[in-house]
């Protein structure tokens, strides 16, 4: 074999081995499966679940319970008003009074240790017509990828505000109140409060 035919052998081997190099790079790609741990679908994934467990506090919550935690407001003083055992702040930026709320209880039980940070806010309507937003649970600002789930509970002109030992004695049409609006003159109906968890991985 001349110099010049072991030349182009070499050659053919060479371009040989690079088409077998790059068609096993395509067969490799080609099968690659996508999985909720893909980098493209993680956040819907982690949105999801994020919203389920959100859901799930609210479902598992019975409309006492959430009725209760929104009615749990010390209107014993216009400047000190707000949710009892709050301090400094009118809401609470810790897990709250667990033993004395269900709610609480089970936010805390599904989020702790999770890596999922919550805020909880109360909204209803003013007199006016505007959606106004009471926090309830604050825990930090949360990302652009939050999600939130939301459960409607009424309250009637009845309703007593309740604490830490019971009935306060005064009802949801004190003006210290935060929800005072009752829109339904003639009904029973003083008001509906939404409850909104928002929850978003940390």
């Amino acid at each position: 074999m001349s110099g010049t035919d072991r030349g182009q052998a070499h050659t053919l081997e060479g371009v040989a081995a690079a088409l077998l190099v790059v068609m096993s790079m395509l067969l490799a790609l080609q099968m690659t499966a996508v999985t909720p741990l893909t980098a493209s679908t993680s956040n819907q994934y982690i949105q999801a679940q994020e919203r389920a467990a959100a859901q799930g506090v609210l479902a598992t919550s019975d409309d006492g319970e959430l009725r209760r935690a929104v009615r749990y407001w010390n209107a014993t003083n216009e400047t000190t008003a707000g949710f009892y055992g709050a301090d400094p702040e009118p809401y609470y930026t810790s897990e709250g009074p667990v033993d004395e709320l269900g709610f609480l209880s089970r936010l805390n039980e599904t989020f702790a240790g999770t890596g999922i940070a919550y805020n909880v806010r109360f909204v209803y309507v003013n007199p006016d017509g505007d959606r106004v937003r009471q926090q309830f649970v604050y825990n930090g600002r949360p990302t652009s990828n939050a999600v939130t789930a939301t459960r409607v509970v009424t309250l009637y002109d009845h309703d007593r505000l309740v604490g830490p030992n019971g009935s306060s004695g005064r009802t949801v049409s004190d003006p210290v109140y935060f929800a005072n609006n009752d829109t339904a003159r003639g009904s029973p109906v003083h008001t509906t409060v939404s409850v909104e968890v928002v929850a978003w991985r940390m």
